[in-house]
């Protein structure tokens, strides 16, 4: 538990807290593309 509260209460904490979500998102976006892109056999 403390290893949240020490994550959220810091600048820096919260900045690798976004950086850690932004790339989950944006590995969830490139697996999309890609499935759609080798599925369009155009």
């Amino acid at each position: 538990m403390t290893l949240w509260q020490e994550l959220l209460s810091d600048d820096v904490g919260r900045l690798s807290l976004l950086v850690i979500v932004f790339v989950i998102v944006m590995g969830g976006y490139f697996v999309r593309m890609f499935l759609h892109k080798m599925n369009n056999n155009e």
